[in-house]
C-alpha cells in the first residue's frame, strides 16, 4: 500500500459527527440567527424530493450569509479544541503505522473542509477533503455543496485523491465505518471496517476483509 485514506467520523472520531458538534458551537457562540435557521429548514424542504433521507446530510445552509473568514477560523478553534480522548485508538495507531512506513496519509469526510483541514494537521496527514461549500461575494450561500464526500461520492473524490498523489486504487488502504462508504471501500485495493455499523460489518464479513474494533 501507498496511500492510506481515513474517514473521521465514527472512524478516527467518536461520538456525534464532528459537523453536527460545530452547528452547536457556532450556536453557543452566537453566530447562528434567524436568517441560519430558516436557511436550514428552508434547503430540507426544496431538496429533499432530490436527496430523501441524505438531506440533512447535504445541508450546509445553516452557513448562508456567513463570512468564510469567520467560519474558517471558527471551524479550526473547534477542531483544535476536540480532546484526544475521543480519538479512536486502533485507527489512530493504524494511521501511525503507515506514517512510520512512509505512506501518504489523507484525510476524508462530509465535514466541513476547515474542520478536516485542521484535523489532518493535528494527525499529521498528507492530504485531506472535506465538503466545499458554495460561496458568494466573500460569503456562504444556501445551495448544495459544490463538494460533499459522502456514500457514491466518496468513491468519486477517492479518484481525484488518486490522482493528486498519483496512486492507484489497488495501492490504497481505506478506513471507514459506515455501510455508506461501502461504493468507496470496494475500490480500494485493502479495504479496512473501523468500529463498523452492522451492515459494513456483514460486508466485510462476507468479503473477509479486516475489522478493527
Amino acid at each position: 500500500m501507498r496511500l492510506a485514506l481515513f474517514d473521521v467520523d465514527g472512524t478516527l472520531v467518536t461520538g456525534k459527527s464532528t459537523e453536527k458538534r460545530f452547528i452547536a458551537w457556532l450556536f453557543r457562540h452566537g453566530h447562528l440567527g434567524p436568517r441560519q435557521l430558516l436557511s436550514a429548514a428552508w434547503f430540507v424542504l426544496r431538496w429533499f424530493p432530490v436527496y430523501g433521507q441524505h438531506v440533512f446530510r447535504k445541508n450546509k445552509a445553516y452557513l448562508n450569509g456567513l463570512d468564510i473568514s469567520l467560519i474558517a477560523g471558527e471551524a479550526r478553534r473547534f477542531a483544535e479544541a476536540l480532546p484526544e480522548s475521543e480519538w479512536i485508538p486502533p485507527a489512530v495507531d493504524a494511521l501511525r503505522r503507515h506514517q512510520d512506513r512512509g505512506h501518504t496519509v489523507v484525510l476524508m469526510s462530509g465535514s466541513l473542509q476547515p474542520i478536516v483541514e485542521t484535523l489532518a494537521r493535528r494527525f499529521g496527514a498528507d492530504g485531506f477533503r472535506g465538503a466545499e461549500c458554495r460561496v458568494q461575494d466573500g460569503t456562504f450561500t444556501a445551495s448544495p455543496p459544490l463538494r460533499h464526500p459522502f456514500h457514491y461520492e466518496k468513491a468519486e473524490t477517492l479518484v481525484s485523491i488518486c490522482e493528486e498523489f498519483r496512486v492507484a486504487a489497488g495501492d490504497v488502504c481505506a478506513y471507514a465505518d459506515s455501510h455508506f462508504d461501502i461504493p468507496m471501500l470496494s475500490a480500494v485495493g485493502q479495504p479496512v471496517a473501523v468500529c463498523p455499523d452492522s451492515k459494513l460489518a456483514a460486508w466485510a464479513t462476507s468479503k473477509k476483509h479486516k475489522i478493527l474494533t
